[in-house]
């Protein structure tokens, strides 16, 4: 069978699961894509058709699919079992069931999940003094998302047609490696971390004298936790920690100091691997 549509349908504060999303559908040689990024604003009234290809690719956060891009994506449907693919993008911890959360909650909008992944992205807490991932997805992982895609295309085209393009058992993907001591070392601190009853940061810090107020981290707040004009404050209600406004700030004005920062660059040193199945 023949799919000549895509759609890639990402929530991607820091630009990570784009990234990957982008790859894949360079892979498929799907030549017409529509782009239905949700990051900022949620996607209204949106159904594939059930000749066309969906990729989902979205972040994890604390082992769970970012809620905020569940909220955004509630009204992307298909009436008619279009075939999609759903990746997670985690720091290199762990994505725990988030994979499968995000099968459930594209199979339960009608879309038949024909193949899963879990790549890496730089954790949202990396920075240059506690590097989690820094720099992924790198070109190797760019290429092995498109290497995916090509193999997504394959699997379309050696069905006869939509009912033998077969759903795939996301709970059934490869799991990465994971050495066991840096995870009990990761465990262990913590537990001596809660117990200690030190508060957390909630919020990103500003340096004052560095900030300009130019409006970069209002615009880029998937939350809208930042308001423009008073951008040396952010709303702790509304802060999902994401650190896009860390990240892209052009001033280096803003950092985001948390214990868990060391913690996960200290016990993961060691990168994992991407993972599909199909």
């Amino acid at each position: 069978m023949d799919i000549k549509d895509v759609y890639q349908i990402t929530f991607s504060p820091t630009g990570t699961s784009r990234r990957v999303a982008e790859a894949i559908v360079r892979g498929t040689g799907i030549e017409r894509v529509a782009v239905a990024d949700v990051t900022l604003e949620t996607e209204k009234s949106l159904t594939v058709p059930r000749q066309a290809l969906a990729v989902f690719a979205v972040p994890v956060y604390g082992g769970h699919v970012a809620p905020l891009a569940l909220e955004r994506m509630k009204d992307i449907r298909s009436d008619e079992g279009a075939p999609a693919v759903v990746v997670v993008v985690y720091g290199n911890r762990a994505y725990e069931k988030a994979l499968q959360e995000l099968d459930a909650f594209v199979s339960a909008r009608g879309f038949k999940v024909i193949a899963g992944g879990t790549f890496i992205g730089e954790h949202s807490y990396s920075n240059e003094q506690y590097p989690i991932a820094a720099g992924r997805p790198d070109a190797a992982d760019v290429e092995y998302a498109e290497q995916f895609g090509m193999k997504l295309q394959t699997k379309i085209a050696s069905a006869a047609d939509m009912e033998h393009l077969y759903p795939v058992d996301v709970t059934k993907i490869l799991r990465p490696r994971q050495p066991f001591f840096p995870l009990l070392r990761f465990v262990r601190k913590v537990v001596k971390l809660r117990k200690s009853g030190m508060p957390m940061p909630r919020t990103p810090e500003v340096d004052a004298e560095r900030c300009n107020h130019c409006g970069y981290c209002a615009k880029h707040c998937p939350a809208g936790a930042i308001v423009k004009g008073d951008e040396c404050h952010t709303l702790a209600d509304k802060c999902i920690r994401c650190c896009a406004c860390v990240k892209g700030c052009p001033q280096k004005a803003r950092s985001y100091d948390t214990p868990f920062a060391e913690m996960l660059s200290t016990c993961f040193q060691r990168e994992k691997e991407n993972r599909i199945i199909l």
